[in-house]
């Protein structure tokens, strides 16, 4: 399949690459490490996107070059006039926004390249592998398969910053001595070392992000014995704070901090309905819970976006938790709906 994907692009003259919506590192740094290496192999590239670069990321060599999806007819021919449409860090039409449709129906080569579960069917090759690490991971395999002195220093950051972003900064399970050597071999490209790229992913927040964390923090709530927990964000957080929601990022990781959470939640409310964050560790897999929402990912990080208010959004996925954990409602726990309460009593769970 690697090989098939190298000849593909190989043979690609025009190519547009695209990520899902709210971008993270490793859909910004994929995008961004790609469309570097497809250049410098001198090929056309047009970076398009329903949503712009979060500010965290702004710095990374060739953000700028990245366009948020306008109608305009620049990019409408763009995608029409590709040879390969590449779609990398999700899998399914609903997260790409706006652009969507007219990716999916492009008559160029539709190449996914991905480490999410549950892929649609559309995709004319695949490259995706769950059991990666990242996107990130998956574009360093592609790139060193095909000239691995090619991998420029813009590429090298960026493909880090992918790695480190979909990690935890390494911390998660699918790290491994072979992605610390392909991480190990980035640096060595690059100018720059670990301390400051942390730094500049993860140090940035400013004093109205202080305090909308101080503001989220207050509302730790632990259910089910302590193995899940959940924080909230408020549109009215937002506007006392002044914050950005970007600033909300990496907020659902602290609670995988607290000793015996091994699930985290994160909820944010929206004006159009309340955006739920799923994490966890080690075999907890959260990914079936969120697609049960709409939404999915991979085992250990998920979303999903609910067109409900935020009190409700929190009840049904409370309640559910023991569809998708190893977890029971307790007579202290939250109420279980009539159909959560039978679908336990089927499984011999009780009610």
């Amino acid at each position: 399949m690697l090989a098939e994907l190298i000849d593909a692009l190989q043979n690609a003259h025009r190519v547009v690459i695209s990520t899902h919506t709210r971008p993270d590192g490793d859909a910004i740094g994929s995008q961004l490490a790609l469309g570097a290496f497809l250049r410098a192999k001198g090929k056309q590239v047009w970076m398009i996107n329903a949503d712009p670069v979060p500010y965290n990321l702004e710095w990374l060599p060739g953000a700028d070059a990245i366009r948020v999806y306008d109608h305009s007819v620049e990019l409408v021919e763009a995608m029409a006039s590709a040879d390969a449409v590449i779609i990398v860090d999700t899998n399914a039409v609903s997260r790409l926004g706006t652009p969507g449709n007219q990716l999916k129906g492009a008559s160029g080569r539709r190449i996914l390249i991905d480490h999410h579960t549950d892929p649609e069917t559309w995709f004319d090759l695949t490259y995706r592998r769950e059991s990666a690490s990242s996107t990130g991971e998956l574009l360093y395999e592609l790139m060193a398969g095909w000239d691995l002195a090619g991998i420029t220093a813009e590429a090298a950051v960026a493909l880090y910053v992918a790695i480190l972003t979909d990690t935890g900064s390494f911390r998660f399970a699918q790290v491994t001595p072979t992605l610390h050597r392909m991480t190990a071999d980035l640096l060595e490209r690059s100018a720059m070392n670990p301390s400051d790229i942390y730094a500049r992913v993860y140090d940035r927040k400013s004093p109205e992000g202080m305090k909308l964390l101080a503001s989220v923090l207050s509302t730790q709530q632990l259910h089910f014995d302590g193995r899940v927990g959940m924080l909230l964000v408020t549109q009215q957080m937002l506007e006392d704070t002044g914050a950005p929601v970007e600033e909300t990022d990496g907020f659902v990781n602290m609670l995988l901090s607290i000793e015996g959470v091994a699930v985290a939640l994160l909820f944010t409310e929206t004006a159009k309905g309340t955006k739920i964050s799923f994490r966890s560790k080690g075999d907890w897999e959260v990914h079936r819970w969120a697609q049960h929402f709409g939404g999915g990912g991979h085992r250990n990080a998920a979303g999903a976006f609910v067109k409900a208010r935020l009190d409700d959004t929190i009840q049904q996925t409370i309640n559910t938790a023991p569809r998708f954990l190893d977890v029971q409602a307790s007579e202290d726990g939250p109420e279980l709906s009539e159909e959560d309460a039978a679908y336990l009593a089927m499984l011999g769970g009780g009610s």
